[in-house]
């Protein structure tokens, strides 16, 4: 073989490689979104890094996390810098589920997003709500399982356009509607819903009571609403110096203004009026093991990594996208932790319903 033809055979194999590494490669495709359309959200390309500097600094006035008015920007700002990389590396359903043997992560996550809308007891014709919709992953496995009207909530305009886009696409927009707006102070009128859910969402309201006040205040009488809420369990000791370091390692890579005790989740909504039809912690036994996907997830984030860091280098990806990149992986490593030793569930289960 000359040297004209080795050349030309190692370029051909090269491209290819590339192709597949930044197209093919995982599961981004399948879910809808590119490794080289990476992005911070609402944010503009050049101000990501410096976004992301701010995010970080609410941190370090630690005061600023406790005000209402702040966490807002605060959920916001995360969710611009994180959206498009959880969607491209995660998929459009941002929570987590019990592993399922025998089914795969997408279908474990579908079955426990319906679960949630069974036990609302709703069906066509009724008016349900998604309190921290995201992107809208959940409201679509709901929509289309119970062929109820879901309407979601979410902080951030980004996750609303690409939640718009992605309902078109499954051909459910006329059972989904997006909202863009805060779920402390919701632009729907009183007694309006039929049932409501949040998975994973209400842990970013710096006042629980706020968020369950206003999801009561707009269901009907006799409605029911469930949540999936990240707690610190009964195996949590506020003395232990490694437990507080993975519990303050959620906190940070997660934009929570603080994680509850789950002792405290059925007297919050007692307090603002809710009867508690049931509670219980999902990842427990039997449930399998919900923290397993992000172990063997390791390689996936070294391979996604490498190629956000060349992303950024030749700037097809904004500057700060690889800092990001590494804060969730860091992050995943203490959810893990928290998993691994019992003391966090992201699955705590609360039913609960409005008085007649």
């Amino acid at each position: 073989m000359d040297s004209l033809t080795l050349f030309s055979t190692a370029a051909i194999v090269l491209a290819g490689g590339l192709y597949w590494f930044i197209c093919i490669l995982g599961s981004a495709e399948q879910k809808g979104k590119r490794a080289v359309h990476l992005s911070g959200g609402s944010i503009s390309k050049e101000k990501v890094q410096d976004n992301y500097n701010q995010y970080w600094s609410f941190f370090r006035r630690p005061k600023e996390i406790e005000k209402a008015e702040k966490v807002s920007d605060f959920v916001d700002t995360f969710y611009n810098l994180v959206t498009d990389i959880y969607e491209w590396g995660w998929g459009q359903s941002f929570h987590f589920s019990p592993a399922i043997p025998g089914k795969s992560h997408r279908e474990a996550t579908r079955i426990h997003e319906e679960m949630a809308v069974d036990l609302l007891n709703v069906g066509p014709g009724k008016r349900i709500l998604d309190a921290g919709c995201g992107v809208g992953g959940p409201m679509r496995a709901v929509a289309a399982h119970s062929g109820a009207n879901v309407v979601g909530i979410t902080i951030n305009e980004y996750q609303v356009k690409r939640a718009r886009a992605h309902n078109k696409k499954a051909g459910l927009d006329s059972l989904c509607e997006v909202v863009c707006g805060n779920f402390l102070e919701m632009p729907f009128e009183d007694n309006s819903f039929d049932g409501a859910y949040s998975i994973e969402a209400t842990c970013h309201a710096p006042k629980l009571e706020e968020v369950y006040g206003e999801i009561y205040r707009v269901l009907k009488p006799g409605a029911l609403y469930v949540s999936y809420e990240w707690v610190t369990t009964e195996l949590f000791r506020g003395d232990d110096a490694e437990h507080c370091e993975v519990i303050q390692g959620i906190e940070r890579g997660d934009a929570l203004p603080g994680l509850r005790c789950y002792s405290d989740i059925a007297s919050v909504a007692k307090k603002v009026g809710f009867e508690i039809v049931q509670e219980r912690d999902l990842a427990k036994p039997p449930s399998q093991p919900w923290w397993t996907r992000l172990k063997m997830g390791r390689i996936a984030y070294w391979r996604n990594h490498i190629l956000v860091t060349i992303l950024a280098f030749i700037g097809i990806a904004p500057k700060g996208v690889v800092d990001v990149h590494e804060m969730l992986f860091v992050t995943a490593d203490y959810l893990t932790r928290g998993g691994e030793s019992g003391i966090f569930t992201p699955m705590h289960m609360i039913l609960c319903r409005k008085p007649e």
